[in-house]
């Protein structure tokens, strides 16, 4: 039988790691496709430069369009990230009549919705397993493995970057600032850390998530986003004695009212499985009503684990070039006509419970100043963690936890308490969940 011909753009650590993976387990491939799969055409920036792959038998060139116009390839497999353009070449490709298969989760969370009605309009797929959490394949566990459920909810810790600091702030009790620069130094993070350390990855990811959960369009304007910068080495220590860890989720919830979509770091308990998630490793947990909760581990980025998931679409798009394109399974899991435009809540409509700490003046009746606060406003306490005063001190860090409330209530708290002369700074707020 006749190979399917492969055109990728950049050759990258996710490009070389998908021409690795197509080399090293070609037979194997090709019996589960049902033919050969040859990467024949890629395109970079610099035709000299040392790469990870083996590039003999493929054509390089510096210009994209050569290969996205080439009449022979089948299969465009975008992996130079960014949204203009990606965009642009990932259209064009659809317009020639080709599939694509892509790993750019920037590119799917804001212009989606767009690429999605084009690639319908023309009959073909568009693959994108590998835009979130890498290796793992979390997009076919919603979107087929999951279909008979109605998905409750979902969290993930979907940013290895981040995940590695936190993890080695606790392990460590070193500094987000000091942790950082190691993660700069190994490559984890790049030079401007602010996509990940700040929730915008982790947003990108979770838009993508929720759409094929829910079978909502793609929403990413309207996901909020916190980063992990001002976690201190106290906060995870503090959360540590009150038996919880401290990781940067992305979580998506639905309600009664609408649907919850939120990056930021969570307090959860440490008893449950993804507390114990470390390292650079990715994780994300799913309820559906009809399975329970089921959990999704394993390496988040690199070469091959990313090009695994790269590959595992490529194959789906040659399993599905014979069938009828009115009967694929969708991009977003539901039927295109089928998308429901339920509302998306704003964070201060939001319902979780809270870490909070404060620096109070140690003297009688402060806490309680406090906790009548948080009572007007209906605000349950469910720990309280009082610190000694170090020495030279006049202020004593307080920790509170309290139970579920409106994310727009504590805000009103949080205001009111620091506003009494007894309190020094700001209140560091966290958000709980005990994810069962």
């Amino acid at each position: 039988m006749n190979s399917i011909k492969i055109g990728i753009l950049g050759l990258g650590t996710v490009g070389g790691g998908t021409v690795n993976v197509l080399a090293r387990n070609a037979d194997e491939i090709a019996r589960r496709a049902g033919r050969p799969i040859r990467v024949t055409h890629a395109a970079v920036c610099n035709l000299t430069r040392k790469r990870i792959c083996d590039t003999s038998g493929i054509l390089l060139t510096t210009d994209p369009y050569e290969v996205v116009n080439d009449p022979e390839i089948s299969i465009i497999v975008e992996l130079i990230g960014g949204t203009t353009l990606a965009r642009e070449l990932v259209l064009a490709a659809i317009r020639c009549g080709k599939h694509v298969v892509t790993a750019n989760k920037a590119l799917i969370a804001r212009h989606g919705n767009e690429v999605f009605a084009a690639a319908e309009e023309k009959k073909v797929i568009v693959g994108f397993e590998a835009a979130v959490a890498g290796g793992i394949p979390i997009i076919k566990a919603i979107r087929e493995g999951l279909a008979g459920n109605r998905i409750e909810w979902l969290a993930g810790i979907i940013n290895g970057t981040s995940n590695f600091i936190l993890t080695e702030m606790r392990d460590k009790g070193r500094s987000f600032r000091d942790v950082l620069e190691e993660a700069q130094a190994l490559g984890y993070a790049e030079t401007d850390p602010s996509f990940d350390v700040e929730g915008i990855d982790a947003a990108h990811k979770l838009t993508i998530l929720a759409a094929i959960a829910f079978g909502i369009p793609l929403q990413y304007e309207r996901v909020y986003a916190e980063g992990i910068t001002r976690i201190t080495s106290q906060d995870i220590a503090f959360a540590e004695q009150l038996g919880y860890r401290i990781k940067h989720l992305g979580i998506a919830r639905r309600t009664a009212v609408g649907i919850e979509l939120r990056v930021h770091p969570t307090l959860i308990p440490m008893r449950r499985l993804i507390a114990n998630v470390d390292g650079v490793m990715n994780a994300v947990l799913v309820k559906g009503d009809a399975v329970g909760h089921t959990l999704y581990y394993g390496a988040g980025a690199g070469s091959d684990p990313t090009g695994s998931a790269v590959v595992a679409d490529i194959v789906d798009v040659v399993r599905a070039l014979t069938a009828d394109p009115e009967n694929r399974v969708p991009h977003l899991a539901f039927q295109s006509s089928a998308l429901a435009d339920l509302p998306i809540l704003s964070m201060g409509q939001t319902e979780t419970a809270y870490y909070l700490r404060l620096h109070a003046e140690d003297r009688p009746g402060v806490l309680a100043d406090v906790t009548r606060i948080l009572g007007n406003l209906g605000i349950s306490i469910e720990a309280v963690l009082q610190k000694e005063l170090a020495e030279g001190e006049t202020h004593v860090p307080v920790i509170l936890l309290t139970q579920r409330v409106q994310e727009a209530a504590m805000n009103q708290a949080i205001a009111a308490i620091e506003a009494l002369p007894a309190i020094r700074g700001p209140v560091a707020r966290l958000r709980l969940e005990t994810l069962s």
